[in-house]
């Protein structure tokens, strides 16, 4: 196995790049280039199937294909960009930037307050750069970390991401590596961190050549989205090296601070070293050389807690993992939705798990997948557990991409917002989330081939079969399902929106500033319910103590709540008119002996704090 180089192609300066594709399927491999003239070289082959050389003569710009055997022109596997799309030349790139981060070593992770969003439907341009102007209000709203949905080069211009067949090449349509590097470089002089979403699991259907260079698939498994990628089989080595090496690319190159390992449980690998743990050691000695704070973010359906367990304790050493069972519990006390997966969750009592120890579903039967399902999770600390109200997922994959703002009432939104934002986890907003914003979030792709495009259609109805909601699902492939998940700026400074907003930047702050909602431990709260309406958690460290109320009930809630004794102020009420609530009973300040008596309104959340 070659492993002094770089796979694809590498520019080395005075006109100089080296070439290496991994290609065993191929006795003879040659670059093909085909700007600015027509040339071909050939590439010398190693015994494992490695084709390599440096070539005089190749400058930044330069396209290029790999022709296999004399007959097939194919693009680079590990191509760093594809200014003409999936099936056209890749392009040599000077991969120097000019950083302006030096002094950038990231966030602890207990610091991250996430905001994810997508390229090219957060601004009307659709790119990297218009991201920049919008960068201040998100500081000013108070996130910590930018999430982008993948980035990696898909078909067409009007994707999700999770069809990229090129994962080191970054979407040409959002603006390139160029465009990239700019908003990476802006996010770090501004305070933000950086996480990318990237796909492991499988590689989009279009424009994906790989098989043609080696066993990059196995026969042996299936992923929902196709064939499933080699790692556990023969040649799987070579196949592992190409993910690690794209994470730690992404970390290297391009300052990226945390990836976001999308649907771990597609990947299939019965070897005793798993690919994710062979991929977490790396990725993470190369942080400790560039000295940076750097992290691996899972998402799984598993609710399997190896995952983010150290591997000294058997498990596989990533550093976080989102929790759809927070979500699912939240979503349905919100809205009383029970079809399709949300028929597993049913009640407060669920929430209180979920805040307690992570997992909602630690082993017990799920009657949405007909068997038992996930393993405890109470000795996982609260750092390690990304929750949301709302994420690309629980939108974009309803039938209709209705919002939380389309589906509950304003003060459902607030009191959505206290959960996560209040919460010892690590929160994540979805862009748009923090002003009610209007817009639909549905799948949308831009394929080229009718059948491919028909079966996407198809699969996207079958996916919804389960849930029985009304209405006709938005064509995919149609470019106005794409342009009505614009989001509308605009909306922040209008009334009940920018009410919203407000409320989010008080959280936000409150979040930061107050020692005991700082400190994420489970340890140092504790969680009751009463009449599965009303939600109590107190948290608490050495310099202060918190006491939130959350009534889930459209009903005026009264609640003895047992806080320890003494004088407590209120500190934010949602239902005063400032926060067009329609008005608080309760009092500013609570004098107690160990217990107090409170009427809560409808949906309304309130924060004390223990005066010292």
């Amino acid at each position: 196995m070659n492993t002094g180089s770089r796979l694809g192609a590498t520019y080395l300066g005075d006109s100089r790049c080296h070439f290496l594709v991994w290609a065993p399927l191929a006795q003879k491999v040659d670059v093909h280039l085909v700007l600015p003239q027509e040339q071909v070289f050939p590439l010398t082959r190693d015994s494992c199937g490695y084709h390599e050389a440096t070539i005089e003569g190749v400058e930044p710009g330069y396209r290029y294909f790999y022709r296999l055997d004399s007959e097939r022109d194919r693009p680079d596997p590990a191509s760093r960009f594809q200014p003409a799309g999936v099936h056209g030349p890749s392009e040599v790139i000077d991969p120097i930037f000019p950083w302006g981060d030096r002094g950038w070593s990231g966030l602890p992770l207990e610091e991250y307050i996430i905001y994810e969003l997508h390229a090219g439907t957060f601004t009307e341009e659709g790119t990297f750069e218009a991201i920049i102007p919008y960068l201040s209000e998100l500081r000013d709203l108070g996130v910590t970390a930018l999430e982008l949905m993948p980035v990696a080069q898909f078909p067409g211009n009007r994707n999700w991401g999770y069809d990229g067949v090129f994962p080191f090449a970054v979407q040409n349509s959002y603006g390139g590596p160029q465009g990239l590097k700019r908003l990476v470089n802006a996010c770090h002089r501004g305070g933000l961190a950086v996480i990318l979403d990237v796909v492991y699991n499988h590689l989009g259907p279009e424009g994906n050549y790989v098989a043609d260079f080696g066993p990059y698939f196995t026969e042996r498994y299936q992923t929902p989205w196709g064939a499933a990628l080699n790692f556990d089989g023969p040649h799987s080595d070579e196949v592992r090296r190409f993910f690690i090496e794209n994470a730690v690319y992404w970390l290297t190159e391009f300052h990226i601070d945390a990836l976001r390992l999308d649907a771990l449980h597609a990947i299939l690998d019965i070897s005793a070293y798993p690919f994710i743990e062979e991929l977490a050691l790396r990725f993470h000695e190369q942080a400790k050389k560039l000295k940076r704070r750097a992290y691996l973010i899972g998402e799984s359906a598993a609710n399997d807690a190896r995952l983010i367990r150290a591997p000294e304790r058997g498990g596989y050493g990533l550093d976080a993992q989102w929790n759809d069972d927070f979500h699912h519990a939240l979503h349905v006390l919100l809205t009383g939705e029970r079809n399709g997966y949300y028929q597993d969750f049913d009640g407060l009592e669920h929430l209180v798990k979920a805040f307690r120890e992570g997992f909602v579903y630690s082993g017990q039967y799920s009657q949405y997948r007909q068997r038992r399902h996930g393993v405890a999770s109470g000795d996982i600390p609260a750092h390690r557990f990304v929750v949301f109200a709302q994420n690309h997922d629980q939108v974009g994959n309803r039938v209709q991409g209705e919002r939380l703002s389309q589906l509950v009432p304003f003060e459902g939104l607030k009191l959505a917002a206290g959960i996560v934002l209040l919460s010892p986890f690590l929160p994540l907003l979805f862009m748009g989330e923090e002003y009610g914003e209007k817009a639909p979030f549905t799948y949308f792709v831009s394929h080229s081939e009718p059948a491919l495009i028909e079966a996407v259609r198809r699969g996207r109805r079958e996916e919804f079969a389960s849930f029985e909601w009304p209405g006709e699902i938005p064509d995919p492939q149609g470019e106005a399902t794409f342009l009505s998940a614009k989001l509308n700026h605009r909306l922040r400074g209008e009334g009940r929106h920018h009410i919203l907003l407000e409320f989010y930047q008080e959280l936000i702050r409150l979040r930061k500033e107050t020692p005991a909602l700082t400190r994420l431990g489970k340890d140092a709260m504790a969680v009751n319910e009463f009449n599965n309406r009303l939600l109590l958690i107190n948290r608490w460290s050495e310099t202060s103590q918190t006491a939130l109320v959350f009534n889930f009930s459209q009903d005026q809630g009264s609640v003895t709540i047992p806080i320890p004794a003494g004088r407590w102020h209120k500190r934010l009420d949602s239902a005063e008119k400032r926060w067009w609530g329609e008005g608080s009973t309760v009092p500013k300040q609570l004098d107690t002996g160990g217990g107090v008596t409170i009427n809560l309104p409808p949906r309304a959340l309130v924060l004390f704090l223990k005066e010292a």
